[in-house]
């Protein structure tokens, strides 16, 4: 179990994949972890674990990391600091642990492993070519040799112990038969789903009752202050198109680059794979014959793509006709590579055996190694030169708007945009919470418009499309909003209220007409509601638009032909009875045994290894062993 779970996380770090589940559990709070012993000490440093220093560098270059792999809200990033803290504290905790308890990794262990993740790296057990292995490396994991083989060891270290901490966890035979039940007892509900949001057309307002509605929520129909903004946007887009790049600029530029353009020979194949791992002398017979005959259909001229889709193992290329598109040399194992290159376009190679699998390949493109033309990259050269003269334009208009701004008489904004030539246009009127997208997207945006006075003019607030200059043409004060002002959303609220109020008044009837005896699909359809009947579903199961299982607690404990209570799901009621109830099928029972008991003895171990990292800690605290440095984990962990 360990040893899977520690494969599936080495992309990132040890257990660094956990924090993503627990941002999902909670929106964790930016707390500094509790601090025992005397606190840690030196500008880097955020931790020392029995005197070895966790470092805000390596905090900072492991986030880092991570955002390079995935766009990570600022907002959110206090909240990864602080789990990639706990995670480099949690390794080196453990490295303690692990040399107490004498847990130690060997050379030969390390090259198994390595062996395991990074399979086409190695031929007869031995690394194939030592660049080769480390462009595999840097393509896979991101990162370089020493800190890879670094972190399998790490790896192999958790596992370890983690076999320890595990080592006296059982499942019981009355556990297993409860799991079984509870994965094969199933039941099949009818379910009528009543939605206020359908009912609102059918309510009535009065001026009565929305007078009444208004004066009891008055409070609710505030009205924020409103500013209407004038602007100049100075963007690089806007600035290129009006750029003309000289041809001989064009030249020079090309052939200052030339190596930029060069391209290496490389192939377009597709592929059709049978997987050969873990299987017996006799399944690869069996393998090997089917491969040979789908290569000789596809020789004979059956389509490729649909003989992938049909027969390959791959899912990420099955799907697509087993295109992987382009390689170049170095970019696959040996063995496709050598074949990839020597057949001719539109040709099928043979049956090709690997360390991994039997693969079939067909060379749908070639290309020779070459230099494009400047004809070629003259469309991505004029782009790129105009961006980056009208970035620079852009810089230096905002500067002389910013210099001019700053003088000790103020220009209006139409003086600003008659003197460098940019139109001045106008928003609506805009609340603190109203999006205004013609500003351009940049956190200080709305602060700036809030702040600014009748008359003043922003300095060049830069966004995400270039800059920005604003000036308040007028604003409105926050108010109570009058009935006359609010009268759409205070109907809306009304509508949406008393529909509220229905659909539960229907859910109520539907069920108490049925638990009264009255048959389930006509007292529905009397009420226009439409009866629905769920598929056979398990105790974590789900209904199709209603929710799971586990929300009718009456679901596995009533008698067929029973209505249970209504659901609230939120926004829906849910009125049900039971269908149908099937017991598990004791006949099943020792195939799935096996599995079961796999999975609980998985999932004991895990909490078993939780609870083991708590007590770590808790106990390094207690010794003095774990100290922590306030000022720099408020620093890294505080909301920006």
């Amino acid at each position: 179990m360990f040893k899977s779970m520690e494969r599936n996380k080495l992309g990132t770090r040890i257990v660094l994949g956990v924090f993503v589940g627990m941002i999902g559990i909670g929106m964790l709070l930016y707390l500094v972890p509790s601090q025992a012993g005397t606190a840690a000490t030196g500008v880097d440093v955020v931790a020392t674990v029995d005197g070895q220093p966790v470092t805000r560098t390596e905090v900072q270059q492991q986030l880092q990391k991570l955002q390079a792999g995935q766009q990570i809200p600022a907002a959110l990033a206090p909240l990864y600091a602080q789990q990639i803290i706990e995670q480099l504290v949690f390794e080196k905790e453990l490295e303690v642990e692990a040399t107490r308890l004498g847990v130690t990794v060997s050379d030969a262990e390390l090259g198994d492993r390595i062996k395991l993740l990074l399979p086409t790296a190695f031929q007869n057990g031995q690394i194939v070519d030592r660049t080769q292995y480390e462009a595999q490396v840097a393509q896979r994991f991101q990162m370089g040799l020493e800190e890879f083989e670094e972190l399998v060891r790490q790896s192999l270290v958790q596992e370890k112990v983690g076999a320890l901490v595990s080592a006296g966890v059982t499942v019981s035979s009355d556990e297993i038969a409860t799991e079984f039940r509870r994965k094969n007892e199933k039941v099949k509900l009818d379910y009528a789903v009543i939605h206020p949001d359908a009912l609102e057309s059918q309510v009535q307002v009065t001026d009565a009752d929305l007078n009444a509605f208004y004066d009891k929520n008055k409070t609710k129909y505030l009205v924020p202050e409103q500013r209407v903004v004038r602007y100049i946007t100075i963007e690089p887009d806007q600035l290129a198109a009006k750029i003309n790049i000289p041809q001989s600029e064009l030249e020079a530029t090309y052939n200052q680059h030339l190596d930029s353009f060069k391209v290496a020979e490389r192939v377009q194949i597709s592929q059709i794979f049978f997987k050969s791992v873990a299987k017996t002398d006799a399944e690869m017979a069996e393998v090997r014959k089917k491969a040979a005959d789908v290569d000789a259909q596809a020789k004979k001229g059956a389509k490729f793509d649909d003989l992938a889709k049909k027969y390959s193992e791959d899912p990420n290329t099955k799907d697509k006709g087993g295109d992987t598109g382009w390689i170049g040399r170095g970019q696959a194992m040996p063995e496709l590579e050598k074949a990839a290159f020597s057949l001719n376009k539109g040709d099928v190679s043979d049956v090709i055996s690997t360390q991994i699998g039997i693969y079939i390949i067909k060379v749908t493109d070639k290309e020779q190694a070459h230099t494009k033309t400047l004809a070629e990259v003259m469309p991505i050269l004029q782009g790129a030169i105009a961006k980056q003269k009208a970035s620079a334009m852009a810089e230096g208009l905002s500067q002389k708007i910013a210099d001019q701004l700053r003088q000790t008489a103020k220009p209006s904004i139409d003086a600003i945009g008659k003197q460098f030539d940019l139109p001045v246009a106008e928003t609506a009127p805009m609340g603190i919470s109203d999006s205004a997208p013609e500003l351009g997207n940049a956190p200080d945006i709305k602060q700036t418009v809030f702040r600014l006075r009748m008359g003043d003019v922003s300095q060049p607030v830069r966004t995400d499309r270039g800059y920005v200059v604003m000036a308040v043409k007028n604003i409105s004060p926050a108010h109570q909003g009058t009935l006359a002002e609010m009268r759409d959303k205070i109907v809306a609220d009304y509508r949406h209220e008393k529909a509220v109020e229905m659909a539960r008044q229907r859910a109520s009837d539907l069920a108490k007409r049925t638990q009264g005896g009255e048959d389930f699909a006509k007292a529905a359809k009397s009420l226009g509601l439409e009866v629905k009947t769920s598929d056979e579903i398990a105790r974590d199961g789900a209904i199709t638009g209603a929710g799971t299982v586990k929300q009718y607690p009456g679901a596995f404990t009533l008698a067929v032909g029973k209505a249970g209570d209504p659901v609230f799901l939120g926004s829906d009621w849910v009125v049900y009875r039971v269908a149908d109830h099937q017991q598990p099928n004791q006949a099943d029972f020792d195939k799935q045994k096996k599995d079961i008991e796999t999975q609980l003895l998985d999932a004991k171990r895990q909490l078993a290894f939780e609870s083991f990292k708590s007590a770590l800690e808790a106990q390094m605290k207690k010794e003095g062993k774990l100290n922590y440095n306030a000022d720099a984990m408020k620093q890294l962990t505080r909301p920006s």
